[in-house]
């Protein structure tokens, strides 16, 4: 309970005590710390099978967030990352999952440390971070880079708000923008459409349907950016689709690329949520901590587990559990097991 509080709910350890104390339970933020640190490292196996299986998978999504750490003069800037593992979009039979790191910066050595022993397909946004990954010459081969286009037309809508520029929040209403919606718009509702279909089904549909469109959405940005000034927001956000056009159109291709990168971002809400609660994290060893337990509740919900249910059982039978057996109790499958004993 303390730890879905915690992590799942973002309530701290300071009001969970406060709480406990109104209740004439005393339970000192300290004990609670420790609670929590040692639950951490019983279920760090089940974190480690959830991180295998996160980079077993051919595409995975990456993206990172900001956690302010508790430091002597001030708040220090740590990050959170997280990969997911989500093949529902092409029908694939895998499970998903979600698997998180913490680092006190964000420099490139972190991406390329979780990713070290990955050749797939990468999601993300264009965070040069990133860039040593798609090398031709890394071992154990390259990642192929896949842009997300939600960032991409996240641009053009940002200067397209109608309601913004109601507001008085957006000095100038684009056309152009609003021009580019529209084209961006077309290809997303027949994305929706091929959404969890098999590989061979997404591509022809993309093939007859979604490569036209991408074609006149290039030629059209191409002749709109020659009239353009190089100062222009509306020719930068043009930019930054023209100038990656290989890997925004690497979907058309490839079955299992999804058209945005969503999946991590939806993984990352809770923390942006959170923060404003919990504020930050009071140690470096506390965000080592958050991303285990982030592990574990954010797989647990992508497959549909209630994640307190699924804690209070694996730590109650974790330290008598095989652990040449240890999977039986990853999310997906203590779901089959707990169904099957209810039938």
């Amino acid at each position: 309970m303390i730890l879905f509080e915690k992590y799942g709910q973002h309530q701290p350890l300071n009001r969970q005590s406060e709480r406990y104390t109104r209740e004439g339970i005393d339970l000192s933020v300290s004990t609670l710390a420790d609670q929590v640190g040692g639950c951490a490292a019983l279920l760090r196996p089940i974190y480690e099978l959830i991180h295998a299986h996160v980079f077993a998978g051919a595409r995975v999504h990456g993206d990172e967030t900001t956690v302010p750490v508790l430091a002597k003069h001030q708040c220090r800037k740590g990050r959170l990352w997280t990969y997911v593992r989500d093949d529902k979009p092409f029908a694939g039979p895998a499970p998903p999952a979600a698997v998180f790191f913490y680092s006190r910066d964000r420099t490139a050595e972190h991406p390329e440390r979780h990713l070290a022993g990955y050749a797939g397909i990468l999601q993300a946004d264009a965070y040069a971070g990133f860039n040593r990954l798609y090398d031709a010459n890394r071992e154990p081969g390259p990642i192929i880079q896949a842009s997300c286009w939600a960032h991409g037309r996240r641009k053009f809508f940002e200067l397209a708000d109608v309601a913004a520029k109601a507001r008085g929040a957006l000095s100038v209403l684009a056309p152009l923008a609003v021009e580019a919606v529209k084209h961006i718009d077309a290809i997303f509702d027949i994305e929706r459409e091929i959404n969890g279909r098999s590989i061979e089904e997404r591509l022809t549909v993309r093939r007859e349907r979604v490569t036209p469109l991408v074609a006149e959405l290039e030629s059209w940005m191409r002749a709109q950016r020659a009239k353009l000034s190089r100062h222009s927001d509306v020719g930068k956000a043009m930019d930054y689709m023209l100038k990656r056009r290989d890997t925004f159109a690497r979907f058309l291709a490839d079955g299992r690329i999804c058209l945005t990168n969503n999946a991590a971002e939806r993984a990352l809400r809770g923390i942006a949520l959170g923060r404003k609660s919990w504020l930050f994290a009071g140690s470096d060893r506390g965000g080592e901590r958050a991303a285990v337990m982030y592990t574990l509740l954010q797989t647990a919900r992508l497959n549909d587990v209630d994640p307190q249910a699924w804690l209070a059982d694996v730590l109650a039978r974790i330290n008598d559990h095989n652990i040449q057996r240890l999977d039986q109790l990853l999310p997906w499958n203590w779901k089959t097991d707990t169904a099957k004993l209810a039938a």
